[in-house]
């Protein structure tokens, strides 16, 4: 994070931090009256930290550390790279299906839906199956998950470990590697490489995402995060949407730029009372009420202007008593519906039996 190489105080430091100014550039363009507004300082205070920024700044362009441009990359080149993309099981042949596979790497996925729809069920499942060895079909990763309502139950992961680990022991029963599967894959295991995060403010939520790409080059084998959910935080105490704007702008940029460089695949919750037409940075969001043509209906949380943030957006919805997953938007993904189902297990192909039960 730039700012914390500012000389400057630490008090300053995390106003900055809260204010959603993480790095130098977000600076640079700033009045003194401006910066003193959203940090509720004097403008003599803000006029001295804006000569740190600019002191800083001089000293990382004497020293040519810092490239602002570092080349192009050919349009085949980038097609090259989506060819050999891998993607992250969901454990539902329907889901993968409309997914084009699962999950997919150097991409942002925002998952929303109503409450005990899944979209917890379906981030352990994911943190889970990222483990899944190559030579079964999967990354041989680690998970981040970051927690951010208290919904991650450690039970519930194990269950769902113990469960892969099965399914991948059946994978390799007719391959010649079996006995040596036996020996490797554990359901502790697979806990951990499950690398956990509470978070209990929308500070610490900055916090973390900004710490983020360190972390990770600590742990080169994560490949893929899980945010639950991402709004939580920004739903309340916040009278300046505008700040919220900018905080969650700069969330989602670093959330789209550590996908594209370290070949992760984000996942996002949101809570969401959508209703559908009748016919791996992953982001887990909320629901809420929205009024149009006369009318309240169900939408995602943050607004239109935070679907930009993500690639793929997915919607989890009830179809009478069956779970439906919907593609609502994708670059590359046609819309489609499949349904699928919470068991014991996880989550698996939709079966009548598995229709609205409780897990834990």
């Amino acid at each position: 994070m730039e700012v914390l190489r500012l000389a400057v105080s630490a008090t300053q430091r995390g106003k900055l931090i809260s204010a959603g100014y993480t790095s130098l550039s977000s600076l640079s363009s700033l009045s003194p009256s401006d910066l003193a507004r959203d940090l509720q300082i004097s403008e003599s205070e803000a006029s001295e930290i804006l000569k740190a920024v600019s002191h800083c700044g001089r000293l990382d362009n004497s020293d040519g550390s810092h490239a602002i441009v570092t080349g192009a990359q050919t349009a085949w080149d980038m097609f090259h790279e989506e060819d050999l993309s891998r993607c992250i099981t969901t454990s539902c042949a329907d889901l993968d299906n409309i997914l084009g596979g699962g999950i997919n790497c150097k991409e942002v996925t925002e998952i929303g839906g109503v409450p005990g729809i899944g979209k917890t069920q379906l981030g352990i499942q994911l943190a889970v199956n990222v483990q899944i060895p190559v030579d079964c079909g999967g990354l041989g990763g680690k998970a981040i998950y970051i927690d951010t309502e208290g919904s991650f139950m450690v039970e519930r992961a194990l269950q769902i470990a113990e469960a892969c680990v099965e399914d991948v022991l059946e994978y390799r029963s007719l391959r010649k590697n079996f006995q040596a599967c036996q020996v490797q894959m554990q359901p502790k295991d697979f806990l951990n490489n499950i690398l956990y995060f509470r978070i209990c403010s929308y500070t610490e939520q900055i916090a973390v995402i900004n710490y983020l790409e360190k972390f990770i080059l600590e742990h080169k084998d994560v490949k893929v995060v899980i945010i639950d959910s991402v709004t939580f935080h920004f739903r309340q105490d916040f009278e300046d949407m505008a700040l919220r704007t900018r905080l969650l702008s700069g969330i989602a940029l670093k959330l789209m730029k550590l996908s594209k460089k370290y070949s992760l695949a984000v996942c996002c919750t949101l809570f969401n009372p959508f209703s559908p037409p009748s016919k791996q940075v992953v982001l887990l969001n909320q629901v809420t009420t929205k009024y149009s043509d006369g009318s309240f209906h169900l939408t995602l949380a943050l607004g239109d202007s935070w679907s930009h943030a993500c690639t793929n957006r997915v919607i989890l919805y009830w179809n009478g008593n069956e779970r439906y997953a919907y593609i609502d938007k994708s670059p590359s993904l046609r819309s489609a519906s499949a349904p699928y189902s919470v068991t014991g297990k996880g989550i698996r192909d939709s079966a009548s039996n598995y229709k609205r039960i409780k897990m834990m």
